[in-house]
């Protein structure tokens, strides 16, 4: 019997030693449970095809001709994935609604003696309970953001203070973005699905009983958008503000935005768009600093005439509580300790 799972907490729990994931590669790559091993049953192009098939001449043949593809590529990855696991190997697999795909491929498994489960529809059934946590349930966790001006070092102290046993959600890392207008990286952002699943299993794993300390956002990482009740408790937290002077701020983004301050032409195609924001002379002047590889003078001006302002405008609208303020002259190493130390003692008193 299918097992079906009435909570995310439930389907995290779950008790097996593997979950597969039997859909295609392209439906894997979008979103799947957190620590799936995908092995399809069917490639892209051979679902492509039985797709066709099905549609368009006979569903009759698009199951026959999916049967035997299903069966000849589990045959496969018994033989070149599996076959190293004991008798006693206890295997959940899924695919997109629970249907023939994951069930014959559990069939084959329970056939040779593993203790093989499905789960009730698939990732589909996986998906809503993602939605019900990020969309409709009230977080039970205690959120206490860093925030502070661009260039204060907030997601470095984030990790520092991480490894001092303190509770971190790390969206960036979760988003692969560094949150600005200059933030991507060079491997692309994960879709908006896996994202919230990574969002979800994050935040499972932290105890509600203590505090968990995430960095201050707006409520979109590059392309990614915040679930919407993790953005609701985030704009109710309490702050710690970092504060650090804008030439240590600048030096900090010289060394972290590294990448990008080396493409010029990329540079200009980033803040191009914000002539409508700031004025073609504020651009010009940006754009002067590029061409003369004054990358100090590049990020002071970032900060002083567009970053600097929109993060009083958007603090000032927001009016959460503060808890501490730090200030800091450095954002080399020690400086960094130091205040991921002060925001660790502080977090350990909540």
């Amino acid at each position: 019997m299918a097992l079906t799972f009435t909570s995310l907490q439930d389907f995290y729990a779950h008790g097996f030693d593997t979950v597969i994931d039997v859909r295609s590669p392209a439906e894997h790559a979008e979103d799947h449970v957190p620590g799936a091993i995908n092995l399809p049953v069917l490639n892209n192009e051979e679902r492509a095809r039985v797709g066709t098939i099905y549609v368009q001449d006979s569903p009759f043949k698009a199951r026959k001709l999916g049967a035997a593809l299903v069966f000849r590529n589990a045959a496969d990855h018994i033989e070149r994935s599996l076959s190293h696991h004991e008798g006693g190997w206890k295997p959940l697999v899924y695919c997109w609604r629970g249907g023939q795909r994951s069930g014959s491929f559990t069939w084959m498994l329970q056939q040779i003696g593993w203790r093989a489960e499905v789960v009730a529809g698939g990732y589909q059934s996986y998906r809503r309970l993602v939605h019900q946590a990020m969309y409709e349930t009230e977080l039970p966790h205690r959120l206490v953001l860093l925030e502070g001006y661009t260039g204060s070092a907030k997601t470095e102290i984030l990790k520092r203070a991480g490894a001092l046993g303190v509770q971190v959600l790390d969206l960036e890392g979760l988003a692969n973005h560094r949150g600005s207008l200059l933030g991507e990286r060079s491997t692309p952002q994960p879709s908006q699905k896996a994202f919230e699943s990574a969002v979800a299993w994050a935040l499972m794993q932290l105890d509600p009983k203590r505090p968990v300390l995430v960095e201050a956002e707006s409520n979109k990482i590059g392309q990614r958008i915040l679930p919407p009740t993790l953005w609701e408790a985030m704009k109710k937290s309490p702050r710690v503000e970092i504060h650090a002077p804008v030439a240590a701020r600048s030096s900090y983004l010289v060394r972290a935005y590294d990448d990008i301050l080396s493409d010029a032409d990329r540079l200009r195609e980033k803040l191009a768009p914000l002539r409508a924001h700031r004025s073609g002379a504020v651009v010009d002047g940006w754009f002067k600093c590029i061409s003369a590889g004054d990358r100090a003078g590049l990020t002071q001006a970032l900060m002083v005439e567009h970053y600097d302002p929109a993060y009083r405008k958007s603090r000032a609208a927001i009016g959460a509580k503060v808890l501490a303020r730090f200030d800091t002259d450095r954002l080399d190493d020690t400086g960094l300790d130091e205040t991921a130390r002060k925001v660790a003692e502080l977090l350990a008193a909540q």
